[in-house]
């Protein structure tokens, strides 16, 4: 039995898979609230009681940097370490990932299905591939054809400076230099930079913030209330706020993909990129992805997927720990 999980800033989600034939098969999956449990370590030993299942095998995805088998998360007051998940599970060893390494070895087991196509382009199969994911964080990787496989290449180019491309973007920059001494992506390109990006635009006049929008936003998710105004049409601000954190999705995506030359294809993971597809499909994304001057046509050409699997990184983690170490 293969223990997989995926362990983000909002929530962890464990399973099990069986490894049959080469192929994975689940056998059973909890998620549970990450900012409810003191360590993984605690969400480890509750599921083991729950399931009682014998583990051969177990990695775990981090939403963190993680160096010689240890991560300490930026999105939770925890540090995982490895040889103590190891003691926990009765196992010489447990592999620590980066969630989104985790996203990246999941890629080659979905299927078309599992995908929402922004840009069709003219996928290299030993081509680079590159996976950008917005959620709680911000997330980033690549890929590299090693003769066999494509193996993933963990990084943390989330938190690389944010780098405004015009007037406006050079005002928020400045807004959020206020607020943080270091501005990151992730300080745009996250649920909690999507608020900083409508706080920006409300609170230098660009629209009015409605009575009822700012309620809903003190009372439920801000994100998750933002978005679904500017989906529904139910605010100018909104709208404005998404419309730019999508071109600076696509403007990061791109950056991203001319760094790791993903020719073999660009994928856009995480939690928010299914909830606003409608957006990501119209041209903002797509007209900010290829915006890079002389490298426009080579950024055309390459695929431009949106996963629409929440389980991508679980399987990823899964099908890391069938490879062994």
């Amino acid at each position: 039995m293969i223990l997989a999980g995926d362990i983000g800033g909002t929530n962890a989600r464990l399973a099990w898979f069986r490894l049959e034939g080469g192929r994975l098969t689940s056998a059973g999956e909890k998620d549970y609230p990450s900012q409810e449990h003191a360590s993984l370590e605690e969400i480890v030993a509750q599921f083991i009681a729950e399931h009682g299942v014998k583990v051969e095998r177990a990695c775990f995805g981090i939403a963190g940097p993680v160096k010689n088998g240890r991560a300490v998360t930026p999105n939770l007051p925890w540090v995982v370490d490895a040889s103590r998940l190891a003691g926990r599970l009765g196992l010489d060893g447990v592999l620590l990932i980066n969630d989104l390494e985790a996203n990246t070895y999941g890629i080659a087991v979905l299927e078309p299905k599992d995908f929402a196509v922004l840009n069709e382009g003219g996928a290299e199969p030993r081509g680079g591939l590159a996976v950008i994911a917005a959620g709680t964080g911000l997330g980033e990787a690549g890929a590299f054809w090693d003769g066999k496989m494509h193996r993933p290449v963990p990084c943390e180019g989330g938190h690389c400076d944010f780098a405004p491309r015009n007037a406006l973007e050079t005002e928020l920059l400045h807004h959020l230099l206020t607020k943080y001494k270091h501005v990151s992506y992730e300080r745009v390109l996250s649920g909690a930079g999507l608020v900083n990006i409508y706080k920006f635009l409300r609170d230098t006049g660009r629209a009015q913030e409605p009575a009822s929008l700012a309620a809903a936003m003190r009372h439920g998710n801000a994100a998750a209330v933002i978005s679904k105004a500017a989906l529904e049409g139910g605010s100018q601000l909104a709208d404005q706020a998404l419309d730019l954190f999508v071109s600076l999705y696509g403007a990061e995506a791109g950056n991203l993909a001319l760094k790791f030359k993903a020719t073999g294809g660009v994928f856009v993971g995480g939690g928010i990129a299914p909830k606003i597809i409608e957006k990501l499909k119209g041209p903002t994304f797509m007209q900010a992805f290829t915006a890079k001057g002389r490298m426009k046509a080579l950024l055309e050409a390459m695929p431009v997927k949106v996963i629409l699997n929440d389980k991508t990184a679980l399987l990823g983690a899964a099908r890391r720990a069938a490879l062994g170490a």
